[in-house]
């Protein structure tokens, strides 16, 4: 009796400290995917050659990736098209192997222990389903309970908490197949997270879906990470998805990583606030601060671009005030867009 006191004394405190501390669920280590790509010579000549000696090239969609992942993080996961997104997601799910370093997810190596991994992740593949076509709704998330061995007060229980989020109830018992883009979306997601999965993939969860759909998504992704401190790696090109959920992301380029920390960190390193003042007398208007990168002045307008690492804006707007007559301002956040479209056009060297 002493002995099961201690236990039930020894896991609450490990509860407690969970709130405070995270352990490391994810860790990749000098990471790599190389494919190889069959060459066939043109016409028939090069068709012909192709029976003798067959000419191969490597592509290298993932090259020496360092990533670990904690528990009960979001962390979007970006980069252009063929960047090596989908290829580190299917090495981190089991479903491909590594050319070469080593994963582990959970402390399982997720591709020799497929099945034992699989059941402590959930995944959203774009177009790729989990749902039976023909079943109604229900009868899909009837099957996946059985296949996660959700006990029965856990599933009543669970889909009553993702109906008031997602309203499956409202397509409950219609085949799968007659569900909206939107409908499915939601379906999927649920059933991804049904079983309490340490970490969920997801892969473009809100694309061509409508404002109020994604605004549900990103509420569900967020509760169940916050409630359940479920870890969430999000693949996406939307910017929203991107600002609203994730605090830290990782940019992928060409298959190697060229940033890996804070959303803010990466904003504040390609762009620069903006100030924009509306002066009763602009004339002889002129700042000499550190922190004061340029003054535009334009149609009766003045914009100060300032870093805020190095003077913050109610500082610099101190400063204005007394020493200028000031009508209006306001203070003008970056564009991330602006920001991931730049890296994806220009490329980001790593620092």
């Amino acid at each position: 009796m002493v002995f099961a006191e201690g236990l039930f004394s020894l896991s609450g405190f490990l509860n407690i400290g969970s709130e405070f501390f995270h352990m490391t669920l994810i860790k990749a280590e000098n990471l790599n995917k190389t494919f190889k790509i069959y060459n066939q010579g043109e016409g028939i000549k090069g068709y012909l050659k192709s029976f003798v000696s067959r000419d191969y090239r490597e592509v290298h969609a993932v090259e020496d990736l360092n990533l670990e992942i904690d528990e009960g993080e979001i962390i979007g996961y970006i980069g252009s098209n063929g960047a090596g997104k989908s290829t580190t997601v299917k090495m981190l799910t089991g479903i491909l192997e590594p050319s070469s370093g080593k994963i582990e997810v959970d402390g399982r190596d997720p591709h020799s222990q497929r099945k034992k991994n699989a059941m402590n992740i959930g995944v959203v593949f774009g177009q790729k389903t989990q749902l039976w076509w023909d079943l109604p709704v229900k009868e899909s998330f009837r099957l996946l309970k059985e296949i996660y061995e959700v006990s029965d007060e856990d599933y009543e229980e669970r889909i009553d908490r993702f109906d008031e989020v997602l309203q499956l109830s409202e397509f409950w018992d219609q085949p799968v197949r007659k569900l909206s883009l939107g409908q499915k979306m939601r379906c999927e997601l649920a059933a991804s997270f049904l079983h309490y999965p340490k970490i969920v993939y997801l892969d473009e969860p809100t694309i061509g879906l409508d404002v109020a759909v994604k605004e549900r998504i990103r509420d569900f992704i967020r509760e169940m990470n916050r409630e359940e401190d479920i870890t969430v790696m999000l693949t996406t090109h939307d910017i929203d998805d991107i600002e609203d959920l994730c605090e830290r992301i990782v940019v992928l380029d060409e298959g190697r990583k060229i940033y890996d920390g804070e959303l803010d960190a990466l904003v504040n390193r390609f762009t620069s606030r903006r100030m924009i003042m509306d002066l009763r007398d602009q004339n002889g208007f002129s700042l000499d601060l550190e922190g004061v990168k340029d003054v535009e002045k334009e149609d009766g307008h003045v914009e100060v671009v300032f870093d805020r690492e190095v003077i913050s804006a109610s500082d610099l707007m101190r400063h204005v005030l007394d020493n200028f007559d000031v009508l209006d301002f306001q203070i003008k956040e970056p564009d991330i867009e602006s920001v991931v479209k730049k890296i994806y056009n220009e490329g980001l060297e790593e620092e």
